[in-house]
């Protein structure tokens, strides 16, 4: 058979591990594929610094190797928007299939790349964009094709995932872990995209794009990072029997006259330690997700790292290869729902509040006032400490997230609260 004929964009931590994977498998890909599969060059920024690939195969030309006429399909791995947005663009106007890791593309220009792949016929697949080697996006866009998805929520960025588990087990800060979590090189340099729940929101984009029929992107993300989770958040779940996690929440909201929307947002949560997501400890990811017919499923496994992200890039590579070797094509975008996303302050949820408060009778009653005033209900409360010491502890039952903020913002006005020390979402069983 004709060989299949691939150009790779990048050559870092993913690409080298693709590359290794090409080489070492590449009579198992031959027989899985039907044809063998040969690189026809790799864009690079430096090639002198990429010695143990063959320097026949190094370019910094990436729009003349996409632009080559023999080209089957192109994998990129070097993120970004630009350049990398035109190229895919180009190589799929070209009818040249596409692999991308690139979530932050996927989540802002996502309807560009299928447009151009419905255009001329190229598949375009993104497996390793969200939770590494798990096998997550293929299960929600063909193996569930047949079900109503109703709630995807889950642990996708490892590197919150690591210091909010190490934060549980050793009872230190959020300024320390971070500083080990950069030493053990789970952190980069510039943490910015991962704590902040950048990352975590376009994977969530993604998710909820595949599993609601609709078109989501980074922008319509509710969006909180964890640098505000303390030790004594992380006390308090302890206290409820729950942990912390930065949750990515996709779901379908239905309203009183049945109108159906869809919610989605990354922020820190509190869940019980029951749930299955509660033991996904250290870098690894999980989502849980929930549908009509199947009930409920958890994905797990490493979210990240070259080899794991390198075996959803070439697992990808197989599919496309294959639909080339018989003249066929995989699936295309799926957003007929056209759904509404819903604004956060729309969504219910529920809150953890811990304000410190004078200790003086009437305090409890003052505060409960203000949750009636709102229509948000109180599900537990405690006291603890006493005078200069004193503090109040509330669980609210579900509300809808404007109504949580007005009651928490009206709370911090009062004469007997000093100060609202943290406000932290629960998720999970009441």
């Amino acid at each position: 058979m004709k060989p299949i004929r691939v150009a790779l964009l990048g050559c870092g931590t993913v690409g080298t591990e693709v590359v290794r994977l090409l080489t070492d498998q590449a009579e198992d890909l031959t027989q899985r594929i039907g044809a063998p599969v040969e690189l026809a060059g790799i864009a690079v920024r430096r090639p002198n610094k990429h010695r143990e690939v063959p320097e026949h195969l190094l370019t910094t030309d990436a729009a003349a190797l996409v632009s080559a006429d023999d080209v089957d399909v192109v994998v990129e791995v070097i993120g970004g928007i630009e350049p990398t947005r035109g190229l895919l663009l180009e190589a799929l106007k070209a009818g040249k299939s596409v692999v991308t890791a690139n979530k932050a593309l996927l989540a802002e220009h996502g309807s560009d790349l299928f447009e151009a792949a419905d255009s001329s016929g190229a598949d375009l697949y993104f497996e390793a964009a969200v939770a590494g080697a798990i096998p997550l996006l293929r299960p929600l866009r063909e193996s569930l094709a047949g079900d109503r998805i109703t709630r995807v929520m889950g642990i996708v960025n490892g590197t919150t995932n690591f210091i909010l588990s190490a934060m549980d087990a050793t009872g230190a800060g959020y300024g320390e872990t971070l500083e080990e979590a950069s030493r053990l090189g789970y952190a980069e340099a510039d943490p910015t995209a991962d704590v902040d729940g950048f990352d975590a929101a376009s994977k969530a984009a993604i998710l909820a794009s595949l599993a609601f029929h609709t078109r989501v992107t980074a922008a319509d993300v509710y969006r909180e990072g964890i640098r505000s989770v303390s030790a004594a958040d992380i006390a308090a779940a302890k206290g409820l029997g729950r942990t912390v996690k930065l949750l990515a929440i996709c779901e379908r909201v239905v309203s009183p006259s049945g109108q159906e929307s869809v919610a989605v947002r990354v922020h820190p949560a509190m869940i019980p330690r029951t749930h299955p997501l509660a033991s996904v400890n250290g870098a690894f990811n999980a989502v849980f997700v929930e549908a009509d017919a199947a009930g409920e499923m958890m994905f797990y496994g490493q979210g990240a790292g070259g080899a794991p992200t390198a075996s959803a890039v070439l697992g990808d590579l197989v599919a496309v290869a294959r639909n080339k070797v018989a003249s066929g094509r995989g699936p295309r975008e799926s957003a007929y729902a056209a759904l509404p996303v819903q604004p956060m302050g729309n969504t219910p949820t529920r809150y953890h509040i811990s304000l410190d408060v004078a200790d003086k009778p009437g305090v409890l009653s003052q505060v409960a006032a203000v949750f009636a005033e709102h229509d948000v209900s109180i599900a537990a409360v405690r006291q603890e400490g006493r005078t200069e010491d004193a503090s109040l502890v509330i669980v609210t039952h579900a509300a809808t997230d404007a109504a949580l903020r007005s009651t928490v913002d009206k709370i911090g006005g009062l004469p007997v609260v000093r100060e609202v020390v943290s406000v932290m979402r629960v998720e999970g069983e009441e």
